[in-house]
């Protein structure tokens, strides 16, 4: 009986494991995505994999990097100012004057990299003065 028990126990096991893998790949092309649209200054496609993913963007922001960086870095360093907008305009304005994993906000690191006269960070001023 306990033979029987154990064997069921490890079933489980196994059969939640092989649930999980499937839906961390899913995330990670999601997150592949998303990138390559902020690189690409794409918003119409990202907010098509944003809606077909049943994903909103203030959800996910501070958990999604492309290569180290945020979301609004990358469209900085890309020059993607519609995007960066987009972002800077649909994620809490608390997400934004948080330190970000290199200890600066997202406007010190702008000023500190010469993105200070971006249209993003312009925008991201704009939402933090209450705009």
């Amino acid at each position: 009986m306990r033979l029987l028990s154990m064997s069921i126990a490890a079933l489980i096991a196994a059969s939640s494991i092989s649930v999980v893998t499937p839906v961390l790949a899913n995330q990670d092309q999601l997150a592949a995505n998303i990138c390559n649209y902020v690189v690409s200054d794409d918003k119409n496609r990202l907010r098509k994999k944003l809606k077909e993913s049943r994903v909103k963007l203030r959800n996910i922001y501070r958990g999604v990097t492309c290569n180290g960086d945020s979301l609004l870095r990358t469209a900085m360093k890309s020059n993607a100012n519609a995007v960066g907008t987009f972002v800077a305009k649909r994620i809490p304005v608390a997400d934004l004057g948080k330190a970000e994993s290199d200890g600066l906000t997202i406007t010190a690191w702008a000023d500190n990299n010469g993105h200070k006269d971006s249209e993003i960070t312009s925008a991201i001023k704009s939402r933090i003065a209450g705009g």
